[in-house]
């Protein structure tokens, strides 16, 4: 059922969300409260380091795992209160996913067609093949429909599984490293895919490593710690420019970063300017003149006193 309460042009709306993993003897704070707003037709990318939360959040939002606290809207949906049926028919009909482990995208006794097809067959989608096609047109595979993953390169494989993440028309597509095992120019076609998707209205949310990638993308979430620690926004003279061969992505300033104040107005500072800083402890000074907050480390009386 649809939450009034969240308004159409939002897709994601995560408040508050903590994720506790627990073994007998341990317990693991995946998410510390992390929010975050996912409008609908954004390219949106999540960066961090491995542990950071990142898939962790990537497999809520696709309705893989339950949070243990705060609230969690897609498209207007409550994933808290779903009951399983539910839950099977938003992860059919919702959203789409893209693995970066291919053996978990295609069925390897399935040829490239019948995998597309597969998830309109569980729907019930009429017109299974035509649509089928029409994918493997999108991806550039069409001379592909008759083979079968030992038959198809690792860069294929990953672009059959977006054509199988798009069978049922998601509203939501999920890619978790989509470009993790591919090389650059194999990379570049796939985020060319992205593109042309996302300026159709698909809304994309995707979780990488590639910081080639990350730089070309609009929006950019970074999670540090199980919460959103800044953002990357991509400057206006590159925005139209992300197929431009001249341009050297890994090289060039092509966002703008902001650290990002969660609702209790903390902040994260990014790494490399608490190692500018030279923190021997937790304590910083903060003052606001001409316009700005300044933050300095304590100075060697305050130190000697902690």
């Amino acid at each position: 059922m649809q939450d009034n309460s969240t308004p159409l042009s939002v897709m994601v709306q995560a408040d508050g969300l903590v994720k506790i993993y627990k073994t007998r003897d341990t317990e693991v704070l995946a998410l510390q409260g992390l929010d975050l707003t996912v409008e609908t037709g954004e390219l949106t990318a999540l960066i961090g380091n491995s542990g950071s939360g990142k898939s962790t959040f990537l497999n809520m939002i696709g309705g893989l795992d339950r949070p243990s606290a705060g609230s969690l809207r897609v498209d207007g949906r409550n994933l808290f209160t779903m009951t399983e049926r539910e839950l099977v028919r938003y992860k059919r009909d919702t959203v789409g996913f893209v693995w970066q482990n291919n053996g978990r995208n295609m069925l390897p006794y399935l040829t490239a067609l019948e995998n597309i097809m597969l998830p309109m067959n569980l729907s019930g989608t009429r017109h299974k093949r035509a649509r089928a096609l029409e994918l493997l047109e999108t991806v550039g595979l069409s001379n592909k429909k008759h083979s079968k993953m030992n038959m198809l390169s690792g860069g294929e494989q990953q672009r059959i599984a977006i054509a199988i993440a798009l069978a049922n028309k998601p509203k939501l597509l999920l890619a978790d490293e989509p470009t993790g095992s591919v090389d650059s120019a194999t990379a570049d076609y796939i985020f060319d895919i992205f593109t042309e998707l996302n300026k159709n209205g698909q809304t994309i949310l995707i979780v990488t490593h590639d910081m080639t990638l990350s730089k070309k993308v609009r929006r950019v979430v970074a999670i540090r710690d199980g919460k959103i620690s800044s953002e990357r926004v991509l400057k206006e003279e590159f925005a139209d420019r992300v197929r431009e061969s001249g341009i050297d992505w890994r090289a060039e300033d092509t966002q703008d970063e902001y650290v990002v104040l969660d609702k209790a107005n903390r902040l994260q500072l990014p790494r490399e300017l608490l190692d500018e800083l030279k923190l021997t402890g937790n304590k910083v000074r903060v003052s606001y003149r001409d316009g700005r907050i300044e933050i300095s480390g304590p100075d060697t009386a305050e130190e000697s006193k902690t």
